[in-house]
């Protein structure tokens, strides 16, 4: 059976530590304890006199001085694991932890998990050819030597770099290795761990250049794992589950947190909020737990990321460059149709394309599969036609050789509605108001990764409310919004009066909008 050995970096709170090692060995696994030698003596010696009785906790006697972004932080590391490895050789795995992180499963499911697959946890994605790295330097941090630490000495470390540009003194990359690059939190089996080992103690070439390398803690293990291990024993993900907000930031998790960190398929979290004094103690308990089952979901990023991005509803400042002196044409009109039941719009279009001779595409800004024409390459993303919005519905009236176009468009995307309400051309908007049951919005929040078959009921139930009145909202900001030409027709209102708002939208009689409307199934789930 799996037994682990943890790797703990920390530098603060050694009451926390103590618990944190305590709950962790107290299943027969095994721990290897970093404490940052600038941190407090006294914490330290707190740490060693509270752990000392301990057989499954050793304390790296090399410490070393961290700071963010430098070389000391993958030394701290290396000292931890030849500590660990020396002191454990029953460990089948090693797993890098922070002071920050607490388990999110019980150390029967991790024993198992690890059990049922032969393989590291590592993130490890090319350097140059991914996209990982999202900001600040990228090249530079690799074949420019890094003395000082950017956060402490800002100035010398740019004006370091600067002259270095300037001098030309750029080195080259050891050839034999690829460098990668990932989180540092990572889960290695102990065969990985004794040839990386071996491998820093006869390769000084390449760790005399990974200790002047900016930010090897999210390099150095990745590169190595990559070089020394087949690619099919590597499992390119972290069993961490951390997230970062738009600014960069690690996002804390808080007491009421817990049942939404149980649904990820992880098996630790960081960063527990030292104050979250509930969530860590249910937590401490949790890793004791015999006979637990999990339901896991794994919405939580989608989930963080739709909670936190209500209220952001932004218009632009001013057109995209390339549609500045961009119109469809005075003589043309845009008819769209908005609606959250893209299939009730789809039944709608069908109709008024079988009984008219308008034209029609459907969500075309939000279906990559919307059977569209070739339009030279324009039409292949979404991305592409979103931001060539204009141009791409110039083609397409183009295409048919019409005038009048219907398009659908779902209510989130009001920069869309704002765009084309602006434009020359007459723009009429149909707001199709559908009634939503929870069920439906239950089948919504799955379609969008906001839940998924596993997710509990608690967790549903508090996400229900907030879909519901993010759609509401949608709709009354689009009524708010002011356009010219707005006409809504409703689940809840008669035959009649859809007819009559209908035939406004079409310009056609109100006897041809009953007969498009005839239908008992339109807003039908």
């Amino acid at each position: 059976m799996a037994k682990i050995a943890f790797i703990l970096l920390c530098h603060k709170d050694p009451e926390a530590i103590i618990r944190q090692a305590q709950q962790l060995t107290a299943m027969g696994d095994c721990m290897a304890i970093h404490f940052d030698a600038r941190s407090d003596p006294q914490d330290f010696q707190r740490i060693r006199s509270a752990l000392a009785d301990n057989p499954n906790i050793t304390i790296v006697r090399k410490r070393v001085k961290c700071g963010w972004g430098e070389w000391s932080l993958v030394q701290a590391t290396l000292n931890a694991v030849e500590a660990a490895e020396a002191a454990f050789p029953r460990a089948t795995h090693f797993y890098m932890l922070s002071g920050d992180c607490m388990a999110i499963k019980s150390a029967e499911y991790a024993h198992d998990f690890l059990d049922a697959t032969d393989a590291d946890y590592i993130e490890s994605f090319d350097f140059f050819k991914s996209d990982w790295i999202k900001t600040g330097i990228k090249q530079d941090r690799l074949i420019y030597r890094h003395f000082f630490n950017e956060r402490k000495r800002k100035w010398l470390f740019y004006a370091s770099l600067s002259l270095q540009r300037k001098l030309r003194l750029a080195r080259r990359i050891p050839e034999d290795i690829d460098i990668q690059i990932g989180s540092q939190w990572w889960c290695l089996r102990r065969r990985t761990i004794e040839q990386i080992l071996d491998f820093t103690r006869s390769r000084r070439d390449v760790m005399r250049f990974f200790r002047t390398t900016w930010i090897p803690d999210e390099t150095f293990f990745q590169t190595l794992v990559r070089h020394l291990i087949p690619a099919p024993e590597i499992r390119t993900r972290t069993l961490t589950f951390l997230m970062f907000s738009d600014y960069g930031m690690p996002v804390t998790f808080y007491n009421d947190h817990y049942d939404l960190l149980l649904a990820q398929d992880y098996l630790f979290a960081r960063k527990i909020s030292p104050e979250a004094i509930e969530l860590k103690s249910r937590l401490g308990v949790l890793y004791a737990a015999r006979g637990m089952e999990f339901q896991i979901s794994n919405e939580g990023r989608s989930l963080y990321k739709f909670l936190t991005g209500r209220g952001r509803i932004g218009r632009r400042f001013a057109p995209r460059f390339w549609e500045t002196e961009s119109t469809l044409g005075r003589e043309r009109e845009l008819m769209i149709i908005v609606c959250k039941k893209w299939h009730v719009a789809k039944r709608l279009v069908g109709r008024i394309r079988d009984m008219t001779d308008i034209p029609s595409i459907e969500y075309l800004f939000n279906e990559v599969d919307t059977d569209l024409p070739d339009l030279g390459g324009i039409q292949v993303t979404l991305g592409k036609r979103t931001r060539h919005r204009r141009s791409l519905m110039r083609m397409l009236f183009d295409y048919h050789d019409t005038n009048r176009l219907i398009i659908c468009i779902d209510p989130s995307n009001l920069d869309l509605l704002n765009d084309f309400g602006g434009d020359r051309s007459t723009t009429r908007i149909l707001d199709v108001e559908c009634r939503f049951t929870d069920d439906y919005l239950l089948g919504h929040a799955r379609r969008i990764g906001l839940a998924g078959a596993q997710t509990p009921q608690q967790t549903l139930e508090r996400i229900l409310p907030t879909i519901r009145q993010d759609i509401v909202h949608e709709g009354e900001t689009i009524r708010d919004a002011g356009f010219g030409s707005y006409t809504r027709i409703r689940e809840i209102d008669s035959s009649a009066e859809n007819a009559r708002n209908l035939a406004r939208f079409l310009a056609v009689s109100e006897q041809k909008a009953h007969e498009i409307l005839d239908v008992q199934y339109l807003f039908d789930d």
